[in-house]
């Protein structure tokens, strides 16, 4: 039987991609194979015919075609021919076993509830193409040092590394991370721990998930801040638990309004999310005091600390925990890029054993290559000139940023006194903070809607935040003053 031949025409370079042409060439054979469209024994194009018809190197297609034979993918004939494997690496899909039934099942009475309870907070994929995006906690890669991280990474994949971090973590975390975390991390906050009262987690929202399931259930009372993290209210209402919202002031969640019967509550002292105000000194004794005698535990957030550069932060609550009753959260994903999602809780040691067993069944551990690059980055001080730089620069945004919306007449709400990344702006009565955001996107600028951070507000908000951390300077007056055109129509 005649060998079937692949016509070039189902290769295709997209030029304007960060992925490589050779890239995208074995992309385009190992999707074509996996899916049938390739069957065993198919002749590809030459690379001569193939290099021609894309108008690349023909070193390129030669390259990527030995990658796929060395991969298992291609068989070589000569030099320049190459056909499908017949028995690639994988099985290929059953058309008609991979195709859905004929009859559509009913998913809502087979799961168990809806997990989309919180309002959602909508940033576009593709914000990096509007030239004013006011959102909070995006980085700005100019300020990373990505040649740094790159060699931490080969780091870990030293042999030594990778037969230590290529283990299983369930039972342990990464020691080098851990110890940084202790000696460097936490006694900046004026905070003391011990190896086994640390938890390395898939970011701070991970850690808060563990501590809600290990402390809250149905018949629990638990309180938390208004405003507050959309992911923080629907979290605590999926636990089952009774939770009470309350209003937060200049100075951060009132203890004296708390209920009696408490269970677990959750606050952000030292920057609160988002209005940026922190809990004064007599409210934070308040706080602990009433945790020790109505027999409660605190749970704190303590986020983008490290964007200090107006005035040094507060130390946090658990610096002043003396009965062990404050169960500390901190992410390194604010301070390096969202995408890290490395985050640590930091507990009593008996807490700490629970919460690992309890992450070992959610996702066994954070990967142990990411552990390691991020151990060998702070430890190496790339991670302080990060935080040096990003100091400095986001110094000036603020200023700018300031001056840009008083000149607009836009009105301040909040920010951290000691720095931070945004402003919480409060609009006019009538305003709803929703449809300007999606107006704005008409003039290419991005802001934030307050709305979901009121879970039981189902009125329109006038608050709004305008983040400055991946917006460049040069941009921020001219997106500001668009912002106020916006709402001066509405």
């Amino acid at each position: 039987m005649a060998r079937i031949s692949v016509p070039e025409t189902i290769f295709f370079i997209d030029r304007a991609s960060r992925t490589s042409l050779q890239a995208q060439i074995r992309e385009t054979v190992v999707s074509a194979v996996l899916s049938g469209r390739l069957p065993p024994g198919a002749q590809l194009p030459s690379t001569r015919k193939l290099a021609s018809y894309l108008n690349i190197s023909r070193l390129t297609v030669t390259l990527a075609y030995q990658e796929l034979a060395t991969q298992g993918y291609l068989d070589v004939v000569d030099r320049s021919s190459y056909r499908v494997a017949d028995k690639p690496p994988f099985n290929v899909l059953d058309a008609d076993v991979a195709s859905p039934g004929a009859e559509a099942v009913d998913w809502s009475s087979k799961l168990r509830s809806t997990f989309r309870v919180a309002k959602q907070m909508r940033k576009p994929l593709d914000w990096r193409r509007y030239p004013y995006p006011f959102l909070y906690g995006q980085m700005d890669p100019s300020l990373f040092d990505l040649t740094a991280w790159r060699d931490c990474a080969r780091r870990a994949l030293a042999r030594e590394d990778f037969e230590l971090m290529a283990g299983d973590f369930a039972a342990s975390d990464d020691v080098q991370l851990v110890n940084y975390i202790c000696s460097r991390t936490l006694p900046g906050r004026g905070i003391r721990a011990n190896p086994d009262e640390i938890l390395v987690t898939v970011g701070a929202q991970n850690a808060l998930w563990i501590v809600i399931q290990l402390l809250l259930r149905r018949g629990s009372h638990a309180v938390c801040e208004n405003p507050c993290h959309p992911d923080m209210s629907a979290s605590l209402r999926l636990s089952g638990a009774k939770v009470t919202v309350l209003d937060v002031d200049e100075g951060g969640l009132p203890p004296a309004a708390l209920p009696h019967e408490v269970d677990a509550v959750f606050v952000t002292p030292s920057h609160h999310s988002p209005t940026g105000a922190t809990m004064p000194m007599d409210r934070r004794v308040a706080l602990l005091e009433a945790a020790s005698s109505r027999d409660f535990v605190i749970i704190e957030d303590d986020y983008e600390f490290e964007m200090s550069f107006l005035a040094p932060p507060s130390p946090a609550l658990k610096a002043f925990d003396r009965k062990g009753r404050v169960f500390y959260i901190g992410s390194f994903s604010k301070s390096l890029f969202p995408g890290l999602r490395l985050g640590y809780l930091v507990a009593p040691a008996p807490v700490i054993r629970e919460a690992r067993a309890l992450r070992a069944l959610m996702l066994r551990h954070p990967p142990g290559h990411l552990q390691r690059t991020a151990a060998y980055f702070l430890a190496l001080g790339h991670y302080d000139a990060v935080l040096h730089r990003m100091r400095e620069e986001y110094h000036l945004r603020h200023r700018v940023m300031a001056d840009a919306l008083n000149a607009n007449g836009l009105k301040i709400a909040g920010s951290a006194a000691f720095g931070g990344t945004s402003f919480w702006i409060e609009g006019p009565d009538g305003l709803d903070a929703d449809r300007l955001m999606a107006d704005l996107r008409e003039d290419g600028v991005l802001i934030e809607s307050g709305s979901p951070f009121f879970p039981n507000d189902e009125e329109s908000c006038r608050f709004f935040r305008m983040g400055y951390s991946s917006i460049g300077r040069d941009r921020i007056a001219e997106g500001v003053k668009l912002t106020a055109h916006r709402m001066a129509q509405s």
